[in-house]
């Protein structure tokens, strides 16, 4: 069984990982135990008892009785015991008592047998005086050991076993309960009384829970309740026994809120998708296509008519891409796009989520919307910021580009040749400078004409590799922004929610440490 250290660990831990995400009472319970367990170890390792019961049922009789001593003044009438007396066996327990909060205080050095008890006498827990119920509800939770003390007519009463005794089925080890006032009762009737007590603290879960017979006016019992008292003294293991069962109360408690543990199956690829096209990856990888085909077909195409490509501006250039620091020029997502990556997200979280009870759903649900409240921002800047691939122009290109200003060359001379034979055929002097011909055909047609046509068959021939080579830059630049884009939907949405999830796995396991 885990020691105290290691259940106190695992509830600390709990609580640290359920801080600002389980708005529950069992946190702060949890958390008060915890400090109340920080200070009781301190405070050495004195056996707190305290005798607790109703009006009239003898409680302060017994406790002077145990005492030896006229300590606290018996009565019947409401209220009687106000304030909490103690008796401390052994050296002075004054830390111990201020922690307390009890301010009478008697000495008893008779038995060194119980040096380490502090009795305390508490306040009748059905006082007319709401101050005094709330203090014995505030002592009963800082005792080591609890004394409940009944009488043969109150013994069954729903107020004692409901409020007090069944919440403390996971402390039967620190509870005792006495039949007080013994000495009232034909021994039959005490029998029959005792018997059904017992079988009440049975039914309640309180099985372990030891039971005795007193009688704190004619001192019946009290040898064997002294005896059961020093015994815990002697073994001095009352304050961590009750320590650990108060530790094992609250992460039974807080296990209410574990659920199974969950691991994160997200459709990472339907969340990559909707975001690419909510971040405008499709219009981005259509614009590299269509700037790449610009470009090739400037640099293949028939030099002359170049000039009118450039009149039409870059489809790539115009969308501002190539600076991270800078916002984009892409269209804002439309409304399908919007809903489409809200159905991906709730869809990774719901799956996140399953099997969770609501706080820890709850959870995972602020943590998508926090995140998500700056994920179009972390789009554009990955989109922005992605190298779409080189620009150069390729070799075969130049080649292409090279060869088109040949034949444009080719088919020019032969322009201007034709210009000059006719300027000379006005002159009237065309017979005086001759005319090679190829084919029969003249030399200057040939260049004209062969230098047009092979310049437009270059560029019908160029066009469908700069085509290819278009739609293959593209489908890298859609490879890469889709990278990107997966990366911010893990950060912003799948790492938030493994996150949360392995938080959950790890309370479930610290309570688990705790709980034993």
């Amino acid at each position: 069984m885990a020691d105290l250290t290691t259940r106190l660990a695992g509830l600390r831990e709990a609580v640290e990982l359920a801080e600002g995400r389980l708005a529950v009472p069992e946190v702060g319970r949890a958390r008060t135990l915890l400090a109340k367990a920080g200070a009781r170890q301190a405070l050495g390792e004195a056996t707190v008892v305290a005798l607790a019961g109703a009006t009239g049922s003898g409680k302060s009789t017994l406790f002077n009785a145990l005492s030896g001593a006229h300590v606290s003044t018996p009565g019947v009438r409401r209220p009687t015991t106000g304030v909490a007396h103690a008796t401390v066996w052994g050296p002075p327990q004054d830390a111990l008592l201020d922690w307390l909060e009890v301010p009478r205080r008697h000495r008893h050095d008779a038995d060194p047998a119980l040096d380490g008890l502090v009795l305390l006498d508490l306040p009748d827990h059905d006082s007319v005086r709401l101050e005094h119920r709330l203090e014995v509800d505030r002592l009963v939770e800082l005792v080591d050991v609890l004394v409940w003390v009944l009488d043969p007519e109150k013994y069954a009463d729903a107020a004692v076993h409901d409020r007090y005794l069944r919440p403390l089925a996971g402390h039967a080890g620190t509870l005792l309960v006495v039949l007080n006032q013994a000495d009232r009762l034909p021994a039959a009737d005490l029998e029959a009384c005792r018997a059904d007590l017992r079988g009440l603290l049975d039914a309640e879960g309180l099985a372990d829970a030891a039971l005795l017979t007193v009688s704190g006016r004619t001192g019946a019992g009290l040898p064997e309740l002294l005896a059961g008292l020093a015994d815990r003294v002697a073994a001095r293991r009352a304050a961590t026994e009750r320590l650990t069962a108060d530790v094992r109360g609250a992460a039974r408690a807080l296990q209410v809120h574990c659920g199974t543990t969950s691991e994160v199956r997200a459709d990472e690829r339907g969340l990559t998708r909707a975001l690419a096209a909510a971040a405008g990856v499709p219009a981005v990888v259509s614009a590299v296509e269509r700037s790449t085909v610009k470009a090739g077909t400037a640099a293949t195409g028939w030099p002359v008519v170049r000039w009118a490509g450039k009149l039409r501006p870059d489809p790539l250039r115009r969308l501002h891409l190539g600076d991270a620091a800078a916002r984009s020029s892409l269209p804002t997502p439309g409304s399908v796009q919007q809903a489409a990556v809200a159905t991906a997200v709730r869809r990774v979280r719901d799956d996140a989520g399953e099997g969770l009870p609501l706080a820890w759903s709850d959870d995972l649900r602020r943590t998508v919307e926090v995140h998500t409240d700056r994920l179009a921002d972390r789009l554009d800047q990955a989109v922005t910021g992605t190298d779409l691939g080189s620009e150069r122009t390729p070799l075969w290109q130049r080649g292409v580009g090279a060869l088109q200003w040949v034949v444009t060359a080719a088919a020019l001379v032969g322009a201007l040749w034709l210009l000059l034979l006719v300027v000379l055929g006005w002159l009237q002097l065309a017979d005086v400078v001759p005319l090679p011909r190829v084919e029969g055909l003249p030399l200057p047609t040939v260049l004209l004409v062969g230098g047009l046509l092979a310049g437009l068959l270059l560029a019908v021939l160029a066009r469908p590799l700069v085509g290819v080579r278009a739609r293959r830059r593209a489908r890298r630049a859609g490879r890469r922004l889709e990278r990107a884009v997966s990366e911010v939907g893990r950060a912003e949405v799948l790492d938030p929610l493994r996150e949360t999830a392995d938080d959950h796995a790890k309370f479930c396991a610290a309570l688990a440490r705790a709980a034993g």
